[in-house]
């Protein structure tokens, strides 16, 4: 009788024993099949034009992306060439993106010729997001950015209301082969010619202050009785700006970027107001599209980041916001 209770209490460790190595070792499989679920996010990679220069706009734009990628939980990255606008770069980087099969791709194309590069992703099935730049390609995914017609028309109304039909303003930009300084510079002609201002001088260069401060001197050499300049980046604005100063002319300058620079100059008073597009909201839009893309949602062929009128009333909490943003004082 002994025996038997011994030999029953035995058979009962024993199963109690398998069902707890059963037990164990279903938790364990579960707990790796959930980590490695959780682990395996999309891999998005966003391309810019440039980073780290002295051009804030793309550290914006970046600031934007990595709040997204925390948002919708998304393993990515922000990268550009180290030099600015550097295009051979941009595609050696783009073409190691490739390797690296992402989800999908985020690009602002510094050539919108530069197409071909993009068709690789394509043939790979990886999705292709532009942002900042829309170029004319039917297997881009969507566009998410400024309109920038919008953009010019609004910035070339403002610059105008400003002044009495006849009064004289110049224009200056970068390569007008460029879509997105093409629709700044129609959108602000529009505007400034219904108001019928006349637009004295027109000059295009290549996109950096040194560029600008000559053509800003070129114009007021011809035209010292200009009264306003529209200006397609932020990058020409400031060098016009720092030239008018300095020759003590009392000229009014709009830009578009919405960079420190020009945010402390409305703040203070020395300039009335300016245009800007919302590079934060242009990276965090770009992501939570991925994150769609990703999940088989649908997204619109065109996201339209807007654009902010900044006057005295607002430039300092605009101020604030970029500067936090971006991490400077």
């Amino acid at each position: 009788m002994l025996l038997l209770i011994v030999r029953e209490g035995g058979c009962l460790l024993k199963q109690r024993t398998i069902y707890l190595f059963v037990f164990v070792s279903s938790a364990i499989l579960i707990f790796i099949l959930l980590k490695s679920f959780e682990e395996k996010k999309p891999k998005v990679v966003v391309v810019l034009k440039e980073l780290n220069s002295n051009n804030q706009y793309w550290d914006i734009v970046k600031a934007g992306a990595e709040e997204g990628f925390q948002d919708f939980d998304i393993d990515g990255k922000v990268i550009a060439p180290s030099n600015e606008y550097n295009v051979a770069e941009q595609e050696k980087i783009l073409k190691d993106v490739l390797k690296e099969s992402p989800d999908v791709l985020i690009v602002s194309l510094i050539k919108s010729s530069e197409i071909s590069i993009l068709k690789g992703f394509d043939k790979n099935n990886i999705p292709v997001l532009l942002i900042d730049s829309d170029i004319q390609w039917e297997n881009k995914r969507s566009y998410i950015g400024t309109n920038n017609l919008e953009l010019g028309l609004i910035g070339g109304a403002l610059l105008a209301s400003e002044f009495q039909p006849g009064d004289k303003v110049a224009l200056i930009t970068g390569e007008e082969s460029n879509l997105v300084l093409h629709d700044r510079i129609k959108g602000a002609k529009t505007s400034l010619k219904d108001a019928g201002i006349n637009i004295v001088a027109h000059e295009t260069i290549v996109n950096n202050a040194k560029q600008a401060k000559k053509a800003m001197e070129k114009i007021l050499t011809n035209h010292s009785d200009i009264k306003g300049v529209y200006a397609t980046t932020d990058i020409i604005a400031l060098s016009a700006i720092e030239f008018i100063e300095e020759n003590a002319f009392d000229i009014s300058v709009i830009g578009v970027d919405g960079v420190t620079e020009m945010l402390k100059l409305i703040e203070e008073g020395s300039l009335s107001s300016t245009v800007t597009q919302n590079p934060y909201d242009m990276g965090y839009l770009s992501i939570e599209a991925a994150s769609k893309v990703v999940n088989g949602e649908y997204i619109g062929r065109n996201i339209d980041s807007g654009v902010d009128i900044i006057t005295q009333d607002n430039a300092a909490e605009r101020l604030d916001f970029t500067r936090r943003v971006i991490g400077v004082e």
